[in-house]
């Protein structure tokens, strides 16, 4: 066995090969490990990063079934890979003013419900409201400016433009549209 795995005997008999965290095959592996995970699943499953998002419409009886489908494929996905979804992180986030909320399981955990969720930086509520992520950005970017006007002492504009470009520029335009 190549020295970069670390072999480990469980009390039930199987053996764990574990990549070191940093390697450069992490990831690679880690896709070819996970590629299977959307087989089967009927909605839109997102994956990045390790996080899993699954998204749909879900207008109808027969459309909450087959969310349920495919929160239970998953489940099994992970049952059969010897993992587990961190319930305590899965959330459902019902858009939408006359949405009944109606829960899901996947296995015998009811997910919890939340009316603002954050994913990849962007903040949006369970009406598609952006304020709350706009004045997120706008605090992060006058932080920032407070950093360089107390950390620079110098006001040319040749210091200043880049610093701002650099420094304030990416927070006030990340997912904010004017």
């Amino acid at each position: 066995m190549d020295s970069s795995f670390s072999d480990m005997q469980h009390s039930n008999g199987y053996r764990e090969n574990r990549v070191p965290q940093g390697s450069i095959l992490g990831p690679v592996l880690f896709n070819i490990f996970i590629s299977d995970l959307d087989d089967g699943i009927q909605y839109t499953l997102m994956k990045f990063a390790g996080g899993t998002k699954l998204n749909g419409e879900v207008d109808t009886s027969e459309a909450r079934v087959t969310v349920q489908e495919d929160l239970d494929r998953l489940e099994e996905w992970a049952n059969k890979k010897f993992m587990k979804f961190n319930k305590d992180k899965c959330k459902v986030l019902h858009l939408g003013k006359h949405n009944p909320g109606v829960q899901h399981r996947p296995g015998s955990t009811q997910l919890g419900s939340s009316s603002v969720e954050r994913d990849l930086g962007v903040v949006v509520d369970n009406r598609l409201n952006m304020s709350e992520h706009c004045a997120a950005a706008a605090k992060k970017a006058n932080r920032m400016l407070g950093c360089i006007n107390k950390g620079i002492t110098s006001r040319d504009k040749e210091v200043i433009i880049p610093l701002y470009s650099v420094l304030v520029r990416p927070h006030l335009e990340y997912s904010v549209q004017f």
